[in-house]
């Protein structure tokens, strides 16, 4: 089976599914130089243990996943897959283990706005996905590969480009080269989202994939949302936290399968819609929404760092768990690059620009 898994990869290969790029790191004239700049390859690429990177340039399909309606479930992404890459991709396999959340958006001091995000879960392996398609807007995104398994087994033990595809089908926060920047944060709640219209499908992490491709700014997210149903992923009561480089930002819920969007900076795991739902979700969301929103209060613009210090501020050591706050992003929306944090050694970070 991984013979034939190899052998279909490198036929896609061959088809032009896939450029590469240089390895080293050239940050562009407008951006510090004192940052940890990494320039992804095709290759993947470990930065640390449990964090690595890669770079897909050309066509994933997504387009075609669109046109031919989309998925109503985790399992109909993998048979799109499967067929669409003309590969014997085994059955992957969503994980059903709840994740905390937290982001926040703000202005920059210096112009912009930034957006922060931390993925709270247990010790898991993360992969950063740099996206450039032949149609839509490149962008940076992360994967938690712990939450698929294929046949059975690590994805990490599939070739590089399949790694890649599958963590393009399966993100779960980025943002683009307009600024747009997309998080999906779980709600502790028995119900999910199965909206069944007569809609095209897209499954919570479909959602992002689409928004990251197609959306510019939060107006055209939520325009490009209401013209799906949206279905969640892993059977998780998700709302979704948008943010764009005008300083729009949103909370995406969905009440008895309705829509319903709530301005606000501040986005962690309860829910912030008015109405019989608000608040349902964990005690320690609340903290954390509460913290964060201290932190603006009285801040009409915030560095990076203070972003980064903010983040840490929520970051899961603070709380005594044995989940841990596995990695934070601070995205500068004016100068399109990412900053991740791994494991809240807030004093090492890695610069991405979305290019």
């Amino acid at each position: 089976m991984k013979k034939k898994i190899y052998m279909a990869f490198l036929l896609s290969l061959a088809m032009g599914f896939v450029t590469g790029c240089g390895e080293s790191a050239k940050p562009s004239d407008t951006v510090q130089t004192d940052k940890n700049y990494i320039k992804p390859d095709k290759k993947i690429q470990s930065l640390e243990e449990g964090l690595s990177v890669v770079r897909f340039e050309g066509n994933y399909g997504f387009d075609g996943f669109l046109e031919q309606g989309g998925a109503s479930s985790d399992n109909g992404v993998v048979e799109y897959l499967s067929s669409a890459l003309m590969s014997n991709i085994p059955k992957l396999l969503m994980g059903q283990s709840p994740f905390g959340c937290s982001t926040l958006s703000v202005k920059h001091t210096e112009g912009g706005n930034l957006f922060g995000r931390n993925f709270d879960w247990n010790t898991c392996n993360a992969l950063i996905v740099s996206a450039r398609p032949e149609e839509g807007y490149a962008s940076v995104s992360t994967v938690n590969t712990d939450f698929i398994q294929a046949g059975g087994l690590d994805i990490s033990r599939l070739p590089d480009t399949a790694q890649a595809i599958i963590g393009l089908y399966t993100p779960l926060d980025g943002m683009n080269e307009e600024g747009l920047a997309v998080s999906v944060n779980m709600i502790e709640d028995s119900a999910t989202i199965e909206q069944d219209t007569d809609k095209p499908d897209i499954t919570t992490t479909t959602a992002i994939r689409l928004l990251l491709d197609k959306a510019s700014d939060v107006e055209e997210a939520l325009e490009l949302l209401s013209q799906y149903d949206f279905h969640a992923s892993m059977g998780m009561m998700v709302h979704l936290a948008l943010s764009d480089a005008q300083g729009n930002s949103v909370a995406v819920e969905y009440i008895d399968n309705e829509m319903v969007v709530t301005e606000t900076p501040v986005v962690t795991n309860f829910y912030l819609a008015e109405g019989v739902k608000y608040g349902v979700g964990t005690l320690q969301s609340h903290t954390r929404y509460d913290i964060l929103n201290e932190a603006l209060e009285g801040a009409e613009a915030m560095t990076e760092a203070d972003v980064r210090d903010a983040l840490d501020s929520v970051g899961k050591d603070n709380f005594g768990e044995f989940e841990s706050t596995e990695w934070s992003i601070v995205m500068n929306q004016e100068t399109k690059e990412l900053t991740y944090y791994h494991r809240e050694n807030y004093k090492h970070g890695y610069t991405i620009l979305v290019e």
